[in-house]
C-alpha cells in the first residue's frame, strides 16, 4: 500500500498539489511482501488514495526575513487553500504500475492592494477559484522490488503533467467601494499553470529492524513552457516596468520536493518524523524564465501517523515550517541589473499545513 505524497501550495508561492505514490511504510511493506510471495493470484491490483489538505498563508517574507509589519498593520495577503487529491494506481505486473492523479481545489485570497488601496485601514476583499487542477499520469517501476530477503525497496516514476487546470481563472476586483473590474486572479490561486510538464521521482524505503525504518522521496516537475500569456494586471493595464522586466504575464515554473525521515511501527500503527523541503526555483531546468513568479522554498519538520486496518490505510501529516525564503525572481534580477538597485519582492507563507487521507487496496 502506498501513502500519498504531496507538494503543498505555500501561499503566494504557487506550488500546486502533485499527489502521487510515496514511500512504503513498514506494515504495508510486509503485507505487500506476503501478497507477492504467497498469494500472487489474489494480490490486490489497485491502490486508491483520497487525501485532503488545508492551509492558511499570511506571513510575508523577503529573503529569509519576515516582514512583520504586514500582519501588525493588517495589510497582509491571506490565502486559504482547501484541496482534495484522488489518486488511482494499477499494478500491471511485478515490476510496473500506472497511476493517475486528479486534484480538486477551492481557493480564497483576501487582500487590500489588489483592490481599493493597500493603505492601513482600507477595505479587504476576496477573490476565489475552484475546480480541477492539472492531472498527472505516471508510470512506476520497481528499481529494487519488495521481496523476501530485501531490507529495502526503491521505486522510480516518470510522469506527464497535463494542462487540465484552468490557468485563466478570473474574479471581481474592486476599484472603489462601488466600482469593479474583472480579471485573472493571482497566480497563487490559479488552478493550473498552462504547461505540459514531465515529472521525475524516486521513493525509497529501508528497514532497520522490526520497529524502525527509514523513508525518502525526491520529486521534480520540469515545465519547459516559459510563460502562459495570462495577464498579472488583474483586469487592469500592465505597467511599463512590468512589461520591460516580463512580469506582466504569468510564468510556468518548475517545482520540486525532497523528503526524508524515520518511521516507528507497532502492529498497525506507524508514527513518522522527517524533514521536508519544497521549492519553486527562480530558474527552470529547461526553457526560458520569463514571466511573473514568486520563487520560494520552505524547510519543514513533518510529523505524521499512519494506521492500517485490513485493506484500508488512514494517515495524517502536518508539516511545520522552520525556514521560509523568497529569493529574487528572474524579473527581479533583470530589474536589479538594469537599475543597479537591488530588487526583490515578498511572498506570504503558511506556518503549517494539514494533510489527511485514506488508502484502499483492491
Amino acid at each position: 500500500m502506498a501513502i500519498q505524497s504531496q507538494i503543498n501550495a505555500q501561499g503566494c508561492v504557487a506550488i500546486r498539489t502533485v499527489g502521487g505514490l510515496n514511500t512504503m511504510e513498514h506494515a504495508m511493506h510486509n503485507m505487500m511482501m506476503h501478497d507477492s510471495m504467497t498469494k500472487k493470484n489474489e494480490a490486490p491490483k489497485w491502490d486508491l488514495n483520497i487525501s485532503g489538505r488545508y492551509f492558511k498563508s499570511y506571513k510575508h517574507y523577503n529573503g529569509t526575513t519576515e516582514v512583520t509589519q504586514r500582519v501588525s498593520e493588517e495589510t497582509d495577503v491571506r490565502n486559504f487553500s482547501r484541496a482534495m487529491d484522488i489518486s488511482l494506481v494499477r499494478s500491471i505486473n511485478e515490476q510496473w504500475s500506472l497511476g493517475i492523479n486528479l486534484p480538486l481545489a477551492y481557493n480564497e485570497r483576501t487582500s487590500l492592494y489588489e483592490h481599493v488601496s493597500n493603505a492601513k485601514g482600507s477595505p479587504r476583499f476576496s477573490t476565489y477559484s475552484q475546480g480541477i487542477g492539472d492531472i498527472r499520469i505516471t508510470a512506476y517501476k520497481w528499481i529494487i522490488a519488495p521481496k523476501a530477503g530485501n531490507k529495502g525497496n526503491l521505486l522510480g516514476g516518470v510522469g506527464l503533467k497535463l494542462p487540465t487546470g484552468n490557468y485563466k481563472a478570473s474574479d471581481v476586483f474592486h476599484n472603489t467601494l462601488t466600482t469593479t473590474r474583472v480579471g485573472p486572479v493571482d497566480q497563487s490561486i490559479q488552478l493550473g499553470d498552462g504547461g505540459l510538464g514531465v515529472s521525475l521521482e524516486l521513493n525509497g524505503f529501508r528497514n532497520i529492524n522490526n520497529t524502525w525504518s527509514l523513508y525518502s522521496n525526491v520529486y521534480y516537475l520540469i515545465n519547459p513552457r516559459g510563460n502562459n500569456g495570462v495577464s498579472t494586471a488583474r483586469g487592469g493595464v500592465a505597467s511599463a516596468s512590468a512589461i520591460k522586466y516580463t512580469s506582466d504575464v504569468m510564468s510556468v515554473p518548475d517545482q520540486y520536493l525532497l523528503r526524508a525521515g524515520t518511521n516507528w511501527t507497532s502492529n498497525a500503527l506507524t508514527i513518522s518524523l522527517g524533514a521536508r523541503y519544497e521549492a519553486i526555483p527562480a530558474k527552470d531546468l529547461i526553457g526560458d524564465n520569463t514571466g511573473f513568479r514568486r520563487p520560494g522554498n520552505v524547510l519543514a519538520i513533518e510529523p505524521g501517523a499512519n494506521y492500517s486496518y485490513q485493506k484500508f490505510s488512514f494517515y495524517l501529516y502536518a508539516p511545520i515550517a522552520v525556514r521560509r525564503e523568497r529569493p529574487q525572481s528572474y524579473p527581479d534580477i533583470l530589474k536589479t541589473n538594469d537599475t543597479k538597485v537591488f530588487s526583490r519582492g515578498d511572498a506570504a507563507f503558511a506556518d503549517y499545513s494539514i494533510n489527511i487521507g485514506m488508502g484502499y487496496r483492491f
